[in-house]
């Protein structure tokens, strides 16, 4: 049996990719420090430049073994690039949410790269050397960027609904969520991309106020401390976390809720009276902090603004069963 078309397919797609893959994974433990340190991997050195070097490390193997055409080389950088992210799930050093989140960027990087080491290999003679310094830029990136401080952005999201209930049906539904099953709020996106889904929010009185106790799967656990609260008309309340709140387990440590990179300020309903039921908003406010904002906010807003419509479809499929 003729194994020449197996061995071309292997210089051409197997080889680039697998060494791209395993350069990442590499870079990946290297940048495994804890957080704000120079070697983190939410530093904007390993964002930005690991998928450069991911992708041009992949196309430079592929010209030296098979070259081809240049229209693939931007496939082959990002391909190696997801490959590249695949690979740090199977060993454990990434967790699935952030892997979701992050690969569609990674790729894109990864593409431009791979057109541009392209060019590189066919127009410069020293393109190995070339490839040493790209691999350089991770390294030399992180030190500059230790002085200056993480951006924030604060940002609300606010959704609207209608639910055939009143409000006092509502409001007593908002105040004790028990026994939530999975189909009642799995939709949303954030639950898709892994984060465990709620089973209770439950509000007891302290000395400190009213406290709505949330509990969620992989033992996850936080209260949400009521500031202001009109009965069957507003409620509000802000998030308190504990060290025990997120299990290691739980969440990935770049997305964990009141970590560095991402918080959920506060909550707030507002409950009107309308023809046939009730007209429900939800206003939730969140923090993105991270070296590459302008891809993190739009991700949080879409995340926060679907949360809150699921959130909202819950408390109306419960409000108008219980009518």
């Amino acid at each position: 049996m003729d194994d020449k078309p197996a061995k071309r397919r292997w210089l051409r797609w197997g080889a680039p990719l697998l060494a791209g893959a395993v350069v990442g994974i590499a870079m990946r433990f290297v940048f495994s420090g804890y957080p704000d340190s120079m070697t983190h991997a939410m530093t904007a050195g390993f964002i930005y430049f690991v998928p450069v070097v991911v992708g041009a490390v992949a196309v430079y193997v592929s010209e030296r073994l098979s070259p081809t055409a240049s229209g693939w080389h931007f496939n082959i950088g990002a391909l190696a690039n997801v490959f590249f992210v695949i690979g740090t799930l199977l060993i454990l050093i990434e967790g699935f949410v952030c892997a979701i989140i992050i690969v569609p960027l990674f790729a894109v990087i990864g593409g431009l790269s791979g057109l541009a080491m392209g060019a590189i290999c066919r127009r410069v003679t020293k393109s190995k050397e070339t490839l040493y310094a790209i691999a350089m830029l991770p390294f030399l990136a992180t030190p500059m960027e230790s002085q200056v401080p993480l951006p924030v952005e604060l940002a609300n999201v606010e959704r609207t609904i209608v639910i055939h209930a009143s409000p006092e049906r509502v409001w007593n539904e908002l105040l004790n969520a028990r026994d939530i099953r999975p189909e009642e709020v799995e939709r949303a996106w954030i639950y898709r991309i892994g984060v465990p889904v709620p089973q209770s929010g439950a509000t007891s009185e302290t000395p400190e106020g009213r406290v709505r106790h949330v509990t969620m799967g992989k033992d996850i656990s936080f209260d949400e401390v009521i500031t202001h609260s009109v009965e069957n008309r507003y409620l509000r309340w802000t998030y308190r976390f504990t060290p025990e709140s997120f299990p290691p387990y739980a969440l990935d440590e770049h997305v964990v809720i009141g970590g560095h990179y991402f918080d959920v300020r506060d909550t707030s309903y507002v409950l009107r009276p309308v023809a046939g039921g009730t007209e429900l908003t939800v206003r939730i406010g969140y923090r993105v902090s991270t070296r590459f904002n302008w891809y993190a906010a739009p991700v949080a807003r879409f995340l926060m603004e679907d949360l809150g419509d699921s959130n909202l479809g819950y408390y109306r499929g419960r409000a108008e069963r219980a009518t």
